[in-house]
């Protein structure tokens, strides 16, 4: 994809406006857009900035957060949008892009960039007033550590980003000491943060994919056979130790049993058919996250899919994976996401028109999931105030993903959540020219 120009004025603005360590709102001239799409109500502006209620004295406060019993809004929203731009690297020498071609490492933080630009837009085209940072979380001398350092998100009403290690822990630690709510976009993990209410991770954790995976394998099929095929590796046990549990605490009475192989290069057809069966369908969950060794497996599994009938559910990982190799048809194959997006809808329909009309491309992936997060927490900041977490899930803010946000104990008798996590995942059926949904959203 070649959007140079386009992106080199962009990203050019945004080098600017980082090496002035700039905190108000840019927009560039080329993403204006038409306006936002027509079902959606304007939200009602706030004149002045109401007291904050506090909660009454024998109530508790939601999920023993005392600032969730506060009603805290604002007549201007200040936002911090992180996400992994490189423009130390990709402009270390010069202001041109060297090639007139973005590096392909660059392109999923700028496109996730665009898809927040759009939402912004369009809300502020609604009638918000917002006050926004992008910050380039991977900027040499201006990281999230030193933006915390010089205080430049304490004012800070919402952060939203497209961040790993270790700016997800600095993001969650600053998050938790100053009671600001922070979205994290992408990555798939807790990356151990505990006992802070104020993080959500909308893309699940690998727990909540197999535990999900699992519930779908014992109620969708009424007679069937479930088998865990692993390495033996402490992280693929773990896998199926997650499993295990997600069955201990099933209440589903019609569950079956599942049974455990750790396979390796050297395990035989035989060891394998052992653990098949001839009359029921043969569920067969593959923890390797990995193509090598996903389809290492899968190859030994082909060779018996005429005796024995088989579906295969992989993980998430699998959704970006070909499966084309001539051995491998007639195997049906599940993955699964928390994120499913036909683009039939009028929001995706928005987001293609603007994309092609601004960048002359379609929109990735990122810039869908850039613009929907973008828009669904502003208009809970919009509707509920700094602390919405308590009516975080609403169905009428829907955008292409049904959102599943749940409080998340790690340790028995918590009163107070670890985070808020989206519990719901979707089993998507691999193939070959689209990807299926299979289960219904929550």
């Amino acid at each position: 994809m070649n959007r140079s120009r386009t992106f080199s004025s962009l990203a050019l603005t945004i080098s600017v406006m980082l090496m002035m360590q700039a905190c108000s709102i840019f927009r560039p001239a080329a993403t204006k857009t038409d306006g936002p799409p027509p079902e959606l109500s304007k939200p009602k502006p706030v004149d002045k900035q109401p007291e904050t209620k506090q909660p009454e004295a024998n109530k508790a406060a939601p999920f023993n957060v005392p600032a969730f019993a506060k009603e805290v809004k604002r007549a201007n929203y200040t936002v911090a949008v992180f996400a992994p731009l490189y423009l130390d690297s990709v402009f270390a020498t010069s202001a041109d892009i060297p090639g007139r071609t973005m590096p392909r490492y660059v392109m999923p933080g700028l496109e996730f960039y665009e898809g927040v630009q759009l939402a912004l837009d369009s809300l502020q085209s609604h009638g918000m007033q917002l006050t926004v940072q992008v910050f380039d979380n991977k900027a040499k001398n201006n990281d999230v550590a030193a933006l915390l350092r010089n205080r430049q998100l304490d004012n800070t009403d919402l952060i939203i980003g497209a961040v790993g290690t270790p700016e997800f822990k600095l993001l969650s630690d600053f998050a938790r000491q100053k009671e600001i709510n922070f979205v994290s976009a992408t990555y798939p993990n807790d990356g151990g943060v505990t006992g802070n209410p104020f993080l959500f991770i909308t893309n699940s954790t690998l727990r909540s994919h197999v535990e999900a995976m699992h519930e779908y394998a014992q109620k969708g099929f009424a007679n069937k056979n479930i088998v865990i095929l692993r390495r033996n590796t402490n992280f693929e046990a773990g896998i199926a130790g997650n499993i295990k549990t997600a069955w201990d605490k099933m209440t589903y009475d019609k569950k079956a049993r599942v049974r455990e192989l750790v396979w390796s290069d050297a395990t035989t057809e035989g060891e394998l058919s052992q653990l098949l069966l001839t009359d029921r369908p043969n569920l067969i969950i593959i923890t390797a996250l990995d193509e090598v060794g996903a389809k290492s497996i899968l190859r030994k599994l082909a060779s018996q899919k005429a005796t024995y009938p088989m579906q295969v559910f992989g993980m998430p990982t699998w959704d970006i994976m070909k499966f084309k190799e001539p051995e491998f048809a007639g195997i049906t194959m599940y993955y699964s996401s928390p994120y499913y997006n036909d683009k039939t809808d009028i929001y995706s329909k928005y987001v293609t028109d603007q994309f092609r009309k601004v960048y002359k491309a379609r929109p990735s992936d990122m810039a869908f999931k850039g613009f929907e997060l973008t828009w669904y927490f502003v208009n809970l900041l919009s509707q509920d105030g700094l602390y919405f977490n308590k009516d975080v899930n609403k169905p009428n803010n829907r955008v292409f993903t049904t959102f599943n946000f749940q409080p998340v104990y790690l340790k028995e008798g918590e009163e107070m959540p670890d985070y808020f996590e989206n519990k719901n995942i979707y089993i998507i059926q691999k193939g070959d020219s689209a990807d299926f949904k299979m289960n219904t959203a929550l």
